[in-house]
């Protein structure tokens, strides 16, 4: 019995000073509860809503501070005509349009009824499906207080609803996006450091460096077919979507596939970033799914509503490339947005791609000194 618990208490002692150990056994955890937790939420948060109040009397304003003071939405910009409508949901900023008719509280009192419209963004169903559902329970809630309230029980606000985008409220419109961002990490990054690190990890890159080949050269050859069968991934899967699940790319499929092109580098340059800090083809495989297929599927706004997360979740998302190339492919497959939608997006993508392009390679030439 001695002798067993001398042999525990080794195990516990290598166990206590392998710090990759620690991380395992308590720092995922820890991680994974409080992303879980968090993140995946079914409830609504700080959604925004522009109004176009065509009536704008006292019965729309007390419907309007009644919904932004519910602390699911927040007031977004004032809408005067319906042109401005798709230009605002375009802008990605915006979840929902509140509509309310023309002389809403004269058709309440005189017919006992008013419409008001509700307008989401389609190409998020499950955002949009949650904005609906809570501005209609809400309108349902005015409807009580109206009757409560001394008011005729026959007063109704009645409440449609109308998706832009995606009428039908399609999954394929939020998964297709998210799995070529998917496709693109696990292909480029994880890959590209796989087969960096197995030349050190084999001790095959000490004879490529003899060989006539230059660092730089022997990077790109690596890293060059990647690129092309990510690029061939991608075409397959807008084949894929167009043929298939009947979802065609409604923008411009040479500036879809420019910006593929754009994210695939970014994410090649953090493979080899990732190679030059793992010694281990286990170390690099472990660095790229815990460091980035599970951030991109939880925070990059592919599933759950960035919205909805909390501030310092935003945070961290706003480090992450995957949401800005979502936003991106969204805008441009989904919507049929052009350049100007998503230049802001691109540059924060180009920005990325050249800052890991010079840390990777600085980082690959010292380790090579």
């Amino acid at each position: 019995m001695k002798r067993l618990l001398v042999f525990v208490k080794k195990e516990f002692l290598h166990i206590f000073r392998d710090f990759r150990t620690m991380v395992i056994l308590f720092l995922i955890p820890g991680a994974l509860i409080l992303l879980f937790g968090f993140v995946v939420s079914t409830d609504l948060k700080n959604a925004t809503v522009s109004f176009l109040d065509l009536s704008n009397d006292e019965m729309t304003q007390k419907l309007s501070d009644k919904i932004c003071s519910s602390g699911f939405f927040k007031r977004g910009e004032n809408l005067k005509s319906y042109q401005d409508i798709d230009p605002a949901l375009r802008g990605n900023k915006i979840k929902a349009v509140i509509i309310f008719e023309k002389d809403f509280s004269a058709k309440l009192i005189s017919e006992g009824k008013a419409t008001v419209n509700i307008i989401t963004d389609g190409s998020e169903p499950n955002m949009a499906t949650m904005a609906t559902n809570y501005i209609s329970a809400i309108v349902a809630d005015f409807n009580s207080e109206l009757a409560g309230g001394g008011k005729a029980a026959a007063l109704r606000v009645q409440p449609e609803v109308r998706m832009f985008y995606n009428p039908s409220l399609k999954s394929q419109h939020m998964f297709v996006p998210g799995v070529i961002t998917l496709i693109m990490i696990l292909i480029c990054a994880l890959m590209t450091s796989i087969t960096i690190t197995r030349e050190k990890e084999f001790g095959t890159m000490e004879a490529l460096l003899v060989s006539p080949l230059k660092p730089i050269q022997i990077i790109l050859g690596k890293i060059v077919p990647y690129f092309i069968l990510s690029l061939v991934d991608v075409i397959i899967i807008l084949l894929l979507s167009r043929y298939v699940f009947d979802l065609p790319v409604k923008g411009s499929v040479v500036l879809l596939l420019a910006e593929a092109m754009l994210y695939i580098l970014m994410s090649l340059s953090l493979g080899i970033l990732i190679s030059t800090v793992s010694k281990t083809m286990q170390q690099a495989i472990f660095i790229s799914l815990v460091g980035m297929m599970l951030p991109t599927v939880l925070l990059s706004g592919f599933i759950y509503p960035i919205e909805n997360m909390p501030k310092a979740y935003d945070w961290v998302s706003a480090i992450m490339p995957p949401r800005y190339f979502i936003i991106i492919i969204k805008n441009v497959m989904i919507k049929g947005t052009g350049f100007p939608y998503v230049w802001k997006e691109t540059l924060i993508l180009t920005l990325f791609t050249l800052g890991a392009i010079g840390l990777s390679m600085r980082k690959f030439n010292i380790r090579l000194q």
